[in-house]
């Protein structure tokens, strides 16, 4: 698993062009076009907890589980400043073992790409269903292939911020869809910077493979939405929107 060590401390300035009050609004209308409270709901890979938060203040009941200490740590200190009481749970996606059911699974922000292969998607996936209350739905978004082999490749992209200077390096693998990311941070020390490294890899999967997997976890509807909208995707949608209904988690496959 990667460290998310010094890029947790950055995350939320590195993403500061992402509107989490509006992500949070349109997946409750997602909900919403599907008839479905959203209830007791997980926010799946919450990293350092933006839509957690954005769905507490909206009066949703909502917990946050993620693989990285560090994330939750930001996220739990996010939390506190509000005076909020979340529970946050330090797990991997692949292993999922909650206390009880849920009604709503959300997971945002490629986080569906940074598993390491199909396998452990599929794990993700079963895990989720089984999870899942009757007539429940999990709703995420994952980075497409378009995506990685037109806008991300092997491109590098320079964030120059009063917290950091950050150079993050990609490289593209045209048989695996992957992006292997090289983020290099610079952080000022008097009158020196410290440099660390971080490096992860993400995989993209076409609607065809994303479908099979969770019809195999035991899912019976899945739909696909361009980002933030509720229309089809376009040919060259960067990041789709997947809902996925179960009616009955008993046909879900548990993996132990």
């Amino acid at each position: 698993m990667p460290s998310y060590d010094v890029f947790a401390r950055y995350y939320d300035a590195l993403t500061g062009n992402v509107d989490y009050g509006a992500r949070a609004e349109y997946l409750l209308a997602l909900l919403e076009r599907f008839h479905h409270p959203a209830g007791l709901t997980l926010d799946l890979a919450c990293g350092t907890g933006s839509l957690t938060l954005e769905l507490a203040r909206r009066g949703i009941d909502v917990y946050g589980v993620d693989a990285s200490p560090e994330m939750l740590t930001e996220a739990k200190d996010k939390a506190a400043e509000e005076d909020r009481e979340i529970l946050f749970l330090c797990q991997k996606m692949q292993s999922l073992d909650l206390f009880g059911t849920v009604d709503t699974v959300f997971c945002v922000l490629d986080s569906i790409n940074h598993l390491p292969d199909r396998e452990t998607v599929q794990a993700a996936f079963r895990r989720v269903a089984f999870f899942l209350n009757d007539d429940g739905w999990f709703v995420f978004d994952v980075n497409t292939p378009h995506k990685h082999a037109q806008i991300l490749r092997n491109n590098t992209f320079v964030y120059d911020l009063p917290e950091v200077y950050c150079v993050w390096q990609n490289r593209y693998t045209a048989t695996e869809q992957s992006v292997s990311m090289t983020l290099d941070f610079f952080e000022k020390e008097d009158r020196m910077y410290a440099r660390s490294t971080e490096r992860f890899t993400e995989r993209a999967y076409d609607r065809e493979t994303l479908t099979e997997m969770l019809l195999a976890a035991g899912f019976d509807r899945v739909e696909f939405f361009g980002d933030l909208t509720f229309d089809p995707p376009a040919p060259q949608e960067a990041r789709w929107v997947v809902a996925a209904h179960i009616t009955n988690s008993q046909n879900a496959v548990f993996t132990g």
